[in-house]
Formats: C-alpha cells, structure tokens, sequence
C-alpha cells in the first residue's frame, strides 16, 4: 500500500505514468517534460493543475531531486511476499505471506489472497470466491464489448452517412457551378451585343444631330455673309458724291429675307434610353429563366434563388427567402408628374425623381408646394410591395390619403407622417424615424440604400424593410386604412429616388379596379 501511494504522488498528471524528466513549475506542480511541452503546443501557457500562468520568458529546469527519487524506486527490486499488486494467479498459485492457496479475491484491496488473509489483513474486507469473480468479470467486459461494438457500428454508419452528404454536396456544386457559367456566359454575351447596338445607335443620332446642327450652321453662316455684303453696299453708297448714282443705285439696293426662326438639332437623352430598358430586362431574364438543373433536397434547402429586381435594369443577386416572399405581391410605380414639386425632375418615364436647385417652371395646380411627389398608383385592398433605391440620406417615403394637404404649414419640409392620415419612414445620416400623427419612433441608422415597403391592408400593416446589405423589418405600423393609399416621398437637394421595378410584376385581377393607374 506504502509503495502504491508513492507510486501515486510520483506520477505525471498528463500522462497518468511515473515521471519522465520531470520538470518544476512556477507554481510548484510537476510534470514529465514532454507532456507540459505537448501540452502548451495546444493549448494556453499556463500550469495545467492550478491554472497558473507560465511568464514567456522563463525555462523549465529538471528536478534534479525528483529525477534521482524516480531512479532508485525504478533501480529497487520487486516488494517481497504480501498482499502487493502483481501479476494474477496462475493454476496452483500460492499466497507469497502464507504460502497457502489462493481461493478468493479481496475486492477492497483487488488482490487474490488465501483463507489466513481473510482471517487476519483481510478480515472486514469484502471478498468473493475466484471464479465467481471471474464470471462477473467476464460479464461485465462483454456488455462492455457489446457497447463498444454498437458504437463502432453507429459510427461507421454515420461516417458513411457524412460521405455520401458530401458528395452529394460536392455534385450538387459542380452542377450549379456549370449552370451559372453558362447563363452568366450568355448573359455576356449578349450584353456585349446590346453595348455594341446601343453605341451604334447613340453614334447614328449623334451624326444625325450633328448634320441638322451643320446645315443649319450652313444657313446662318449664309445670312451673315448676305448683312454683311449689304452693310459694305449701304456703306459705299452712302459715300456716294454724286447725286443722281446715289438716287439710282439706293433704289436697286435691297435688304437680305429675314433670317427665320433658330431649328435646334433633335437630341432626347431620354429616348436614347427607352429601348435599353425592356432589352436589359429582356437579358436578366436570360439569367433568370427556369429550366435549369433538378434540384436535389440539398439544393432546395441550402441554395437561395438568383432573382432580384433593381432599378430599371434588374441586377440578379442571392436572395433570401424573407425577400422573395414579398415579391409575391410585387407592383411596379411611377410617379405622379402632376404632384411633383417644381424642383423635383422627373425622368425615365416617371419612374425616377431628382431634386434640382433650380425650379421647373412656376408652381402648378395640384402640386406639392413641399419637396414631395406622390405615385399615380393607389391602393384600397389586398396586398402590395414595392422598393425604392435611393442615392443617400435625407428622404422620406410613406403612404397617405389622398386629402394630404399641397401647401407647406409651419416649420417642417414635409409633412409626411405630421397628420392622422399619413404614415413616413424618415432615412436620416446617423439614424431613422418612423412618423404618424405627429410623433417620431426614433430607431437606429439604416445603412443600405436600397429599401421596401409592404402594405397589407387587410391586416391594418404597413412595413418598411432595409435591403442592403441583407433584408431586415425597420419598423411596422399598425392602423385601419379606410380609404386608399397612395405611395408618398420627400427628398432633399440633390438626392435622387428610382422606383425598382421587377419584370412581369402586375397586380392580381381581383384588384386591378381597386388600385387606380395601373394596368
């Protein structure tokens, strides 16, 4: 038992052996030299028992008086006879104290000992017959063993279970890697031939312009020759001495025709512009068109689509199943040129709104005397969802009735949300307000500049989403809409808004009386 208990305090407790080179810490623990040192190559430096750390600048020293301990107990011969730990009895074993048989166990010490041990060490121990032993022993390792092999098998299966969600992973990936390569190729490709008619077209309008701008050019430079020959003639006539050819040839001289009015050449940006729409369209939906490969069940669940609608000319992106939901109830705006303040320019068939410093015009009936526009489109039922993307911060988008006051009352640049009938979503710099009836919800700075707004009227929602750079919920109001609604927005100077519009977007046929404006 002495030798047993010094064998423990001399063991390593990494390693669970007798010291090998053992080596002190800081703290006073031991260890064998290599186990601290594999030890702290995995892990944090510090004393595995006591959690001490260990300086990085000091060394570890051998313990010279451990070492020289653990070589005479390795030096000293076996223990004599007694009870010690030692090899099993075999057939005929005896007792190395009693010399008498060995016919039992002691479980308390876990020796095999005789019937004078029981009597006299082993006395209040408890004990059993060899063989008795033996067969519970031997029960016990076969439930173990039985265990052990279950686990071997629920581990090769899962192994091979990994494996094959691997592969099909890994298939599932070289397919799609392939599919989108090709659409992206064609995309290309036909990108390049759109760039190619697009610039052939500007160049033809541009030449075209230019002729007109020439030949009218031409005509002016015309005239001006024709004043200028007649002011040399009325010069040299007036200093005329003679009477009588003075007379004559004042009559025979005549003015130039009068010079007509100016003929601009034809240049519209905005026509240039209107076919590109529809055809990059067209090519997005090349990307975007089904057919592809059969999706596996890994592919379903793990893969997003590619559809995204964006600013006139949809970008196809990832997106997550939050936002592609609400494309169900897509509907494609435009702005109302009627509503538009006279700083606020609208292009791109009133589907973008800049605001300009210098104003368009007089003010208008029926127009904001605010920096506001509202959408042509209203809604009184069902459900409705729409982006917005706009160039920076400083604007406002909401919904109202359409009784909201055109004229600008007290201190405020919009009055989007001041009233009972309005409801606005102010994007500021360093953060965003929610605005109804007056009061302001004060939420955090939005990012991204590309936002959504869904309108479920039959549940009394209306929410606003951030959707750059990922989809998230802004805020929602709750409230029962008794009239239709009309989209609203506000923008500072030099802030541009572009209503998205998504491909084949259109409204559901039960609604299309209800919204007005929209086919």
């Amino acid at each position: 038992m002495a030798a047993q208990r010094l064998e423990t305090k001399l063991t390593c407790a990494i390693c669970l052996e007798l010291y090998q080179d053992p080596v002190t810490l800081l703290c006073g623990h031991n260890f064998c030299g290599a186990c601290i040192r594999d030890w702290w190559g995995r892990r944090e430096k510090e004393c595995p028992e006591c959690r001490e750390p260990f300086p990085d600048g000091a060394e570890l020293r051998r313990n010279v008086a451990l070492s020289g301990v653990l070589e005479e107990l390795r030096a000293r011969p076996a223990p004599g006879p007694g009870p010690g730990p030692g090899p099993g009895p075999g057939p005929g074993a005896r007792c190395p104290r009693h010399g008498r048989p060995l016919e039992l166990f002691c479980r308390t010490e876990g020796l095999c000992v005789c019937s004078v041990c029981t009597v006299r060490e082993c006395r209040l121990h408890e004990r059993a017959l060899l063989d008795a032993e033996r067969r519970e022993r031997e029960a016990q390792l076969r439930a173990t063993l039985e265990v052990t092999q279950q686990q071997a098998t629920q581990a090769e299966s899962q192994r091979q279970e990994l494996q094959q969600r691997s592969s099909q992973i890994q298939r599932s990936a070289c397919t799609l890697t392939s599919v989108i390569s090709g659409k992206f190729s064609r995309l290309l490709q036909a990108l390049e031939m759109r760039r190619a008619l697009a610039l052939r077209d500007i160049e033809v309008a541009k030449t075209q312009a230019l002729e007109q701008a020439q030949d009218e050019e031409q005509r002016l430079r015309g005239h001006l020759e024709a004043l200028s020959h007649h002011d040399r003639m009325i010069r040299n006539l007036l200093e005329q001495v003679d009477d009588w050819t003075f007379l004559q040839e004042s009559q025979l001289l005549a003015p130039p025709g009068p010079l007509g009015p100016l003929t601009l050449p034809q240049w519209d940006e905005d026509q240039q512009l209107a076919g590109l729409q529809e055809s990059l369209s067209q090519l997005c939906a090349l990307l975007l068109e089904e057919g592809g490969p059969p999706r596996t069940p890994v592919q379903a669940a793990d893969l997003g689509s590619t559809e995204a609608p964006g600013a006139l000319a949809p970008v196809p992106t990832l997106v997550c199943p939050l936002r592609r939901k609400l494309w169900q109830n897509y509907r494609n705006l435009t702005f109302d040129p009627v509503s538009a303040n006279r700083h606020l320019y609208l292009s791109r068939q009133d589907q973008r709104v800049e605001h300009c410093r210098q104003p368009q015009g007089p003010h208008r009936p029926g127009s904001f005397e605010l920096w506001q526009v509202q959408c042509a489109q209203s809604f009184q039922a069902g459900r409705h969802y729409w982006e917005v993307r706009a160039s920076n911060h400083s604007v406002t988008l909401g919904v109202t009735y359409s009784e909201l006051t055109r004229r600008k009352l007290g201190r405020h640049t919009d009055n989007i949300g001041r009233g009972p009938g309005s409801w606005g979503l102010c994007i500021q710099e360093d953060s965003t307000q929610a605005w109804h009836n007056g009061e302001a919800q004060r939420l955090p700075a939005v990012s991204g500049r590309l936002l959504g707004v869904d309108l479920d009227l039959a549940s009394g929602c209306l929410t606003f989403y951030s959707l750059d750079p990922k989809t998230q919920p802004l805020y929602t109001f709750h409230a029962i809409f008794t009239r239709p609604l009309y989209p609203i927005f506000w923008l500072l100077e030099g802030r541009t808004l572009t209503l998205c519009h998504l491909p084949k977007a259109t409204l559901p046929p039960e609604l299309q009386e209800e919204a007005s404006g929209l086919s």
